[in-house]
């Protein structure tokens, strides 16, 4: 068996993946902030170093799916958005090259967030990035310090652009949506109901996770999305068209960002070109989370 380590195993995106590498045959651990009484989940905050190593010496993994990170954009605390998705890769890049042997690869989660504004679509992995939030600072900077592991350590870096999925919280736009019409609501507060954007459904997103472990090439960086742009306004009328009513928006000037990317879809020919191909459209994403 194949023992990975995922950080942040508890998350969103780390539950689905350890369901996902469990059916392929992988022994997989993962790291907590807080013991959830599961015996392959370790305690470990990503902030605190001594705890990374330790972890790392405790489960010696072949390869190590690097996922813990502040994922919410507009996170209120500026500082710990860096000391998790900065320097948290760092301790465990730090404590991965210290083991031996090193992990035969090494997946570290960016983020499309990157690129910004770059004013031409699709976005494939060549497009020069210009992060316009702190969030896409971060995960930027996360990169730049995983290029200086490149001599050293089997890493690739990929950039998910969005994604949703049964589960997610609802902080987050498209679960928000699902969830007032889930319970009947007439009226929603949202933002710019007009930005676009590329999504995909998480299991196809980590099914993309897994492919990368395998046959991603190390010191590349992939793009993990659908292809296709569908804006804010589009979702809500897939929603209302599944609950069968219709939904008064009220903009909220609080959810708008000064700084909003306007369009973010993506190319994926890097990854389908590794056998990669989306099984879930953002329809029936919809469907399966309005029926949960």
């Amino acid at each position: 068996m194949k023992k990975i380590l995922i950080t942040g195993i508890d998350g969103f995106t780390g539950t689905y993946l350890e369901e996902r590498l469990l059916k392929h045959g992988y022994d997989v651990y993962g790291t907590v902030v807080r013991s959830d009484g599961h015996g392959r989940h370790v305690e470990c905050d990503i902030t605190d170093r001594d705890a990374v190593f330790e972890c790392m010496r405790r489960i010696q993994p072949e390869y190590v799916a690097h996922l813990a990170a502040i994922s919410f954009v507009p996170h209120a605390d500026t500082a710990q958005i860096y000391r998790v998705n900065l320097l948290g890769t760092l301790h465990v890049l730090d404590a991965c090259a210290a083991t031996n042997p090193v992990p035969k690869k090494i997946v570290c989660a960016s983020s499309a967030n990157v690129y910004g504004n770059p004013g031409a679509e699709p976005i494939d992995e060549n497009v020069v990035p210009a992060p316009v939030n702190h969030y896409a600072v971060s995960k930027l900077s996360l990169e730049h310090a995983a290029r200086q592991y490149f001599d050293t350590l089997p890493i690739v870096i990929t950039r998910p652009f969005n994604y949703t999925g049964p589960g997610q919280a609802e902080r987050f736009l498209v679960p928000k949506i699902v969830q007032h019409f889930r319970e009947g609501k007439r009226e929603i507060e949202l933002g710019n109901i007009d930005i676009i954007r590329d999504f995909s459904d998480v299991r196809d997103v980590v099914e993309a996770y897994r492919m990368l472990i395998e046959l991603g090439t190390p010191s590349q960086t992939y793009n993990i999305c659908s292809g296709r742009g569908i804006s804010l306004r589009e979702i809500l009328s897939l929603a209302e068209s599944a609950a069968g009513y219709s939904i008064r928006v009220r903009v909220n000037p609080a959810f708008v960002r000064e700084n909003d990317i306007n369009m973010l879809v993506g190319d994926n020919a890097k990854l389908t070109a590794l056998g990669w191909a989306g099984r879930y459209t953002i329809e029936d994403t919809m469907r399966s989370m309005l029926e949960r």
